[in-house]
Formats: C-alpha cells, structure tokens, sequence
C-alpha cells in the first residue's frame, strides 16, 4: 500500500503543478507586451553583456551586506540593551556597533570604486 502511494505520488500528483501556464494562461503576457514590456524574467538576462551580468552579480552582493550589517546593528543593539549595566556587554555592543559600521564604510568605498572604474572602462577614457 506505502508502495503504491508513493508511486502515485512521485509520478501522477506533481503533474498537476504543471498543468497550469501562468505567463500564457494569466493574461500577464499580453497586459506586458501592451505596456512596453517585451521579455519575462530570465530572457532579459540572457541577452545582457557580461559587464551588466557583473554589475547584477556586485548589486546583489552589496544588497546582501547590507542585509548583514543591518543583523549587526540590531545584535549590537539589542546585546547594549539587554546589558543590563554590565560594562563587559556594553563594552562588546560598542565594538559590534563600531565594527560594523567601519564595514559598512569599507563596502561603500569598494562600490564607489568599483563604480568609477566600471564607468571608465565603459566610457573607454583613458585614466591619467
């Protein structure tokens, strides 16, 4: 009986996932294409260069350490405040706060870098 479950279930159920098209079944397809919108999801980046792939790739890293450091600030505040006057735990949600925010600083310093030598590289201007 566990047998034949199971081979319903590995074989028949998950069909029916994929028994509905969203893209062509929803009406968003023809609502995108009247608007201006031509392409769906990943077709847009297949077609992209490899300097905007990496530009994606360094967007979402960015996005993500910003996401850590937002975890930082919130475990630091969150350590200070639950001190509860014990300069020990203060002293660590000082230096959690601190040392996240000079990360911060060093992310941005690296974006703005990056940006600028992406942008002179694109543009083809010569440096000096």
């Amino acid at each position: 009986m566990l047998l034949l479950f199971m081979i319903l279930f590995v074989f028949f159920i998950p069909l029916d996932c994929f028994a509905y098209n969203f893209i062509n079944n929803s009406g968003l397809k023809e609502t995108g294409q009247k608007t201006g919108h031509t392409t769906i999801g990943i077709t847009q980046r297949i077609s992209q260069s490899p300097g905007q792939v990496i530009g994606s790739i360094i967007k979402a890293l960015l996005s993500f350490l910003g996401v850590v450091f937002l975890l930082l600030m919130i475990y630091g505040g969150y350590i200070w405040m639950t001190s509860r006057g014990n300069e020990g735990a203060v002293e660590k949600a000082k230096n959690t706060i601190v040392n996240a925010s000079i990360g911060l600083i060093i992310v941005l310093a690296a974006y703005a870098l990056t940006a600028f030598i992406g942008g002179q590289l694109i543009s083809g201007a010569t440096v000096g």
